[in-house]
């Protein structure tokens, strides 16, 4: 007996139950359409869906995954898993490759997105999501809409226009990555978000915000782990490094946070920066170049740039591990991180 078939039963179909109206009725007119465009011929043969579901992701409810399975039902034959520990959308998504799969839809936050690709990495099942996380960074560069309806329509527009392409993904210490991932202030203000889930979702950008000025401080003012960086024939030394594989490398809510020039989900190479010193006369000048539109981090003083590279090495200088995180989640401490990209890996829709 598979995975899926101890979870749920094939072929069930699933009703959306009692709860807010007009949200309901938005995923009823979204179902009926898609029904109708069915009905009329439009959709070419069924594809068979598989959505990762998370439970414990910032948004995501019983009655939203309801109303979500309902929906996509009108034009897929649909199955659907919740997540029940780290690393389960992984399997269930490589299981998913191997059975055949069309489309895997990552239905969380980027956590579970990072999840998912890492089990469908080199298969023919693509993949896509719904957002349903506090920042939902690789559903917005995928094009995909925010809000959770919008973003169910689009998904049931892709059975009509069916347009797969390969992107690269981004690999550290053997795990992959599709958007970003960094050490030390980044990866400790991860740390510290992904200790308060609860804070996380009810205060979304505006937690992180606490979390990286607390993370500073408590880490970053007074001697900090330093690192040396090797990229592109380059030495760098620091106290943040941060690789991309696509850009931006992330959002405040629907606004991009631009770090590295030069990265691109289809260019077969990795972009970065290292901040070279963090200190309360610096971080202020950074942050406003983070947030600004046209004056680039890479331009202060203390930040250096790379990219087009295929390989970037991250070591401690002083012997303290550095903290690291991909995609958004933390995944602890290390001596040393080797980067690589493999292009074109990932089969993606959207």
């Amino acid at each position: 007996m598979s995975e899926f078939e101890v979870v749920i039963t094939p072929g069930t179909t699933e009703r959306p139950p009692e709860g807010d109206a007009r949200q309901g009725s938005r995923f009823a007119r979204s179902h009926e359409a898609a029904r109708e465009d069915g009905l009329h011929g439009l959709a070419s043969e069924r594809k068979r869906l598989l959505i990762i579901v998370n439970p414990y992701a910032s948004t995501v409810s019983d009655q939203l995954r309801h109303l979500v399975v309902h929906a996509l039902q009108a034009r897929y034959d649909v199955e659907a898993v919740d997540t029940e520990a780290k690393g389960h959308a992984t399997a269930l998504a490589r299981e998913a490759a191997q059975d055949g799969y069309d489309l895997v839809v990552a239905f969380g936050g980027d956590g579970t997105v990072n999840e998912a690709a890492n089990g469908l990495v080199g298969s023919r099942t693509a993949l896509t999501c719904l957002p349903g996380g506090s920042a939902n960074v690789f559903n917005k560069i995928l094009g995909i809409p925010g809000d959770l309806v919008d973003a169910t329509e689009h998904v049931l527009g892709i059975a009509d226009d069916w347009q797969p392409r390969l992107v690269d993904v981004g690999v550290v210490n053997d795990r992959y990555f599709t958007f970003s991932s960094g050490l030390g202030l980044d990866a400790s203000v991860t740390e510290r978000v992904d200790r308060s889930p609860a804070l996380k979702a009810r205060y979304g950008p505006w937690f992180f915000t606490w979390a990286a000025i607390a993370s500073f401080h408590r880490r970053y003012l007074v001697h900090p782990p330093r690192m040396i960086v090797l990229a592109g024939g380059q030495t760098f030394e620091g106290v943040t490094a941060i690789v991309q594989n696509c850009a931006p490398f992330t959002y405040f809510r629907d606004h991009p946070i631009e770090i590295a020039d030069g990265a691109d989900l289809q260019s077969g190479t990795l972009a970065g920066a290292v901040l070279q010193r963090a200190t309360p006369i610096d971080m202020p000048t950074i942050t406003w170049r983070a947030f600004s539109r046209r004056a680039r981090i890479t331009g202060h003083r203390k930040v250096a740039g790379f990219a087009g590279v295929h390989e970037v090495l991250v070591r401690s200088a002083d012997e303290r591990p550095l903290p690291l995180q991909v995609d958004g989640d933390f995944l602890g401490e290390v001596a040393e991180a080797r980067y690589s990209v493999q292009p074109g890996r990932l089969l993606v829709v959207s």
